[in-house]
């Protein structure tokens, strides 16, 4: 139990990733003792290091498939891979992450009474046959795809917490979130913003896969993270799932000539086949946000890839 008058004592597992880091960061700035939570598996201590020196913020090793015991107020469970990449690396991993994850968060928080949010996704909702994507559309996912490890692992943690709700009373928060993007994005994470970068400011072929025309909706990560924040103080009776993201829609390719003309790029177009299960259509339908929460993403497309591509560049110049 929170002790009155105290700070808030906040719980980020994935704290050390790129939403994780960006977050805890936030927490910190509104006044918030933050735990950071992270098996670095995706994360790295790097998105972090300069929280380190703050005595609000803690920094602890720790994978959520197992237990955690600590004494919070509030908990965003964020801990997942999230790009193709990774999570297809070890898919039973992914959704262990997803599921026994999800499990025993929502064990922490009923033992402390604490209220919890779940960072779910997009994905969820599969390559949809509904355009935009509202939160009311159950979704259309291959449950044996190789993209199924996350989907389904979201799919089932959302289920998890509406479970513990009705069964235990708990308060909960579900974020569907889509497209994000910002500095800390790990290289090598394979998502579309980040590859393009890369590869503009190296002057490599962008790889595009399939014709480029299927599109994806871009979120600057500083308005997500609002989005969270808001969405963690909201009413406890209004308990999501909510989409959370820009509805700015555009081409693949249309991202790739903004990133070439943004770098200055030499860099030409490549394309490969689609990927298995990739969906085709990709935008949020943000209408519950905004009426709910008062939140839209604000950040333009191109005034949020300038940030990033200054992140990425100064960070391609340090390695080299």
């Amino acid at each position: 139990m929170r002790i009155p008058g105290s700070r808030k004592r906040v719980l980020v597992t994935g704290g050390a990733g790129f939403l994780g880091s960006h977050l805890c960061e936030r927490l910190l700035a509104d006044g918030d003792d933050v735990l950071c939570v992270d098996n670095f598996y995706t994360g790295t201590k790097e998105n972090v290091e300069h929280l380190i020196g703050n005595r609000r913020f803690e920094l602890m090793r720790h994978d959520v498939t197992f237990p955690l015991y600590v004494e919070v107020d509030e908990i965003y469970n964020l801990a997942c891979p999230a790009s193709p990449v990774h999570y297809q690396h070890d898919p039973v991993q992914t959704t262990k992450t997803s599921v026994h994850g999800a499990i025993n968060m929502l064990g922490l928080a009923k033992r402390l009474k604490a209220k919890i949010l779940q960072a779910s996704t997009s994905e969820v909702y599969g390559d949809p046959e509904v355009h935009p994507q509202r939160e009311d559309y159950w979704g259309r996912v291959n449950p044996i795809g190789v993209r199924a490890c996350y989907d389904e692992g979201k799919r089932c943690a959302e289920t998890l917490f509406f479970d513990y709700r009705r069964q235990h009373g708990l308060r909960i928060k579900v974020a569907r979130i889509f497209n994000t993007y910002g500095p800390r994005m790990h290289p090598g994470d394979g998502r579309v913003v980040s590859n393009f970068i890369v590869q503009a400011l190296r002057n490599q072929p962008l790889t595009l896969y399939g014709s480029g025309a299927q599109t994806r909706s871009f979120c600057y990560v500083d308005d997500l993270i609002e989005g969270l924040v808001r969405l963690m103080g909201s009413n406890d009776d209004f308990t999501g799932p909510v989409n959370l993201g820009n509805p700015d829609e555009f081409t693949i390719r249309e991202l790739a000539d903004m990133v070439i003309d943004v770098t200055g790029s030499r860099s030409k177009l490549e394309f490969h086949a689609l990927p298995g299960d990739d969906p085709l259509q990709r935008k949020p339908d943000v209408e519950l946000a905004r009426a709910i929460l008062g939140w839209q993403s604000t950040t333009p497309l191109d005034a949020g890839l300038r940030f990033t591509i200054e992140y990425f560049a100064n960070r391609i110049d340090r390695a080299s």
